[in-house]
């Protein structure tokens, strides 16, 4: 019989099809628990809307491969970073056109501090490597995505977010 951690290894995330929740970081744990499975995943952040097709897919691709029961938990702490997202998490994103985050935002423990101005962020282009790129728009086809254009190749491209 197949692992739960490997079936779940194999879950892609909804918004970014091209690499599994687990390169992304979000699968915490896989215990198997008699014939009950019980997945931790924790959300990229708080309101993120493909929490419901996350917990859905992992769920389905466990009762498909034989699972009896299922439970897949949230938990929220340790909030997740994208220093989660796995090399080859990132290297699959650079091939999809999009530009892996950079190291996330360092912080000291306690309340979240705001910044009112935006923070200057290198991104590489993801196919040129120009490394001089510009913001179009803060937020692309999801609000952990933004909008990047190359001015010397001139294509528009996709960058995640560092949280």
């Amino acid at each position: 019989m197949v692992k739960a951690a490997q079936v779940v290894a194999s879950v892609v995330d909804p918004e970014l099809p091209m690499i599994t929740l687990a390169e992304l970081g979000v699968v915490r744990d896989v215990r198997e628990e008699g014939a009950s499975v019980v997945v931790t995943v924790t959300p990229t952040y708080s309101g993120c809307p493909a929490m419901d097709s996350i917990r859905s897919d992992i769920r389905g691709s466990l009762l498909r491969a034989g699972f009896a029961r299922v439970d897949v938990r949230t938990v929220i702490a340790p909030a997740w970073t994208t220093d989660w997202i796995s090399e080859t998490g990132r290297r699959k994103l650079a091939e999809a056109g999009i530009a892996p985050p950079g190291p996330a935002p360092r912080r000291a423990a306690g309340p979240v501090p705001l910044a009112l101005t935006t923070r200057p962020a290198a991104v590489a282009c993801p196919r040129c490597g120009h490394a001089d790129t510009e913001t179009v728009t803060a937020f692309g086809a999801t609000a952990c995505r933004d909008l990047r254009r190359c001015p010397a190749c001139r294509e528009p491209f996709e960058h995640m977010k560092e949280i």
